[in-house]
């Protein structure tokens, strides 16, 4: 198959699970929405964040690195997929160990416990199959799209499940535990490729010559996407973090998923035609055409429609902030569609560098 009909292809299984997905996030949310409160959705919205904190300043750049690469990368799965477990287990007991220390930071001693049990999701990922990373590779996104969702409808069926019984907090934790053990077990049974623990570092350090500019660059797009969520939280409170949280993720869905599907598919597609300039040219800025202008302008109208419909009351005073960042996502859409063509060509310094500026800039 040619690439330009493996990437339509692959174009077409990863739309199809974001709408798929994002259907399912809709019910989800407003389920869970009208149970929980916005302090519940904060709780979770706190240990996740300090996962995402742990795991970006912790981020090693072999997958992006192991991608880009146009030589056959069997002889580095091992050494990657060691390297891999060794830094979950590292994590988890950092975030056993720093949790009542987080619990004070957000004056929430509620958030302790659940940062401790979320924390096996970072464990359960750390051990997923490495083989699956062919799938994004070559342009397997059919594939791809059974692995994803297998998590998340076991994920969407324990959540709703345990909030209908349980009525709290607890529900979100054991949804997302239950998605990841799902992804673990179904990476095992679609890929063929068995990982073994391997003393050979050097792979790895090659690697890293790539990797340690995605590490630069996913500290500094973490602070830029993140930094807020970690200011209102300390300052604002844990009520008004859910709010937040719920705001941004309504708001950017549309937007930003259509860019990261675009971005998940041309980055692979992009790295095989990497020494063609033209080609790689031609790609992009057909790439740049597709933005989802008309989608945040519905949201941005309906927004307290939306709200109060499928939501609730007691969310409505996220309304103004949810139209505001309806104009950001569509601004980090069109950002997002950079990266994938830097990496591709093995200059990952120069989104490091644009994210710099953009970092002083906020």
């Amino acid at each position: 198959m040619s690439l330009k009909k493996k990437v339509i292809k692959g174009g077409f299984w990863v739309f199809l699970f974001r709408i798929i997905g994002y259907s399912i996030s809709l019910i989800r949310l407003t389920i869970l929405a009208r149970i929980l409160t916005p302090h519940d959705f904060g709780l979770v919205g706190i240990a996740m964040l300090v996962i995402a904190t742990l795991d970006t300043f912790s981020q090693m750049g072999f997958q992006a690195a192991l991608i880009q690469k146009k030589e056959d990368i069997k002889l580095y799965l091992d050494s990657v997929w060691t390297m891999r477990v060794l830094r979950g287990l590292i994590l988890f007991v950092i975030l056993y160990l720093i949790a009542p220390y987080i619990a004070i930071f957000f004056g929430a001693p509620e958030a302790k416990p659940i940062i401790r049990v979320v924390g096996v999701a970072v464990i359960l990922q750390a051990f997923t199959n490495i083989g699956i990373i062919y799938f994004q590779r070559e342009l397997e996104f059919n594939r791809q799209f059974i692995y994803q969702l297998v998590g998340t409808l076991v994920a969407f069926i324990v959540v709703v499940s345990a909030v209908l019984i349980l009525r709290n907090v607890w529900a979100l934790v054991f949804g997302l535990l239950a998605g990841n053990i799902a992804r673990l077990v179904a990476s095992y049974f679609m890929h063929p490729y068995r990982p073994y623990l391997s003393k050979d570092l050097t792979k790895v350090k090659e690697l890293f010559g790539f990797g340690k500019w995605v590490l630069v660059s996913s500290i500094l797009i973490f602070l830029l996407t993140r930094g807020d969520n970690i200011f209102i939280g300390k300052f604002l409170g844990v009520g008004a973090l859910g709010f937040y949280q719920m705001a941004y993720r309504i708001s950017n869905m549309p937007t930003t998923e259509i860019t990261h599907v675009i971005s998940q598919v041309a980055f692979p597609a992009y790295s095989k035609v990497q020494d063609d300039i033209p080609k790689l040219r031609e790609a992009y800025l057909k790439v740049l055409q597709v933005t989802a202008f008309p989608i945040a302008g519905i949201i941005f109208i309906l927004a307290p429609d939306f709200t109060r419909l499928f939501l609730g009351e007691k969310w409505m005073p996220m309304v103004p902030t949810m139209q505001v960042l309806c104009v950001f996502g569509i601004t980090r859409s069109i950002a997002a569609t950079m990266g994938s063509v830097f990496y591709s060509v093995g200059s990952p310094q120069i989104q490091t560098k644009l994210a710099i500026i953009q970092i002083i800039i906020m």
